[in-house]
């Protein structure tokens, strides 16, 4: 009868982690399928998962950043760095170089690790 409770403890324990790896999944899924119904539609939106909110859902930075990158000689890397300002500013310029005061200093401000500008 001693090692009734211990077994009891251990089997509730078991129960619960088994209940919130469920809940936690559920919960997953439902975000992937609300992305993946986003990204169907055109509208791509960038997630936060520390937050678990939809940032900046109506501005279309993909589209954006492709034609602000389209005549730059080296357009795969424009387009990666205008993608990161344009989630974190929520903004990006119009025309193909230029008018980065238009964005703020968010945008104007931000630099890359050798103290470039690193928004197009």
């Amino acid at each position: 009868m001693a090692s009734s409770p211990p077994f009891l403890f251990l089997t509730a324990v078991l129960v619960l982690s088994i209940t919130l790896q469920h809940a936690a999944s559920a919960e997953g899924d439902h975000e992937a399928e609300v992305g993946m119904a986003e990204r169907s539609k055109g509208n791509y939106v960038h997630f936060n998962p520390a937050n678990r909110r939809l940032l900046f859902p109506s501005l279309d930075c993909g589209g954006k950043c492709n034609a602000r990158c389209s005549a730059h000689s080296r357009p795969n890397v424009c387009v990666r760095a205008c993608n990161t300002c344009c989630y974190r500013c929520n903004c990006v310029p119009p025309g193909t170089s230029g008018n980065r005061e238009l964005c703020g200093r968010c945008y104007t401000d931000m630099i890359t690790h050798g103290n470039k500008p690193k928004c197009p």
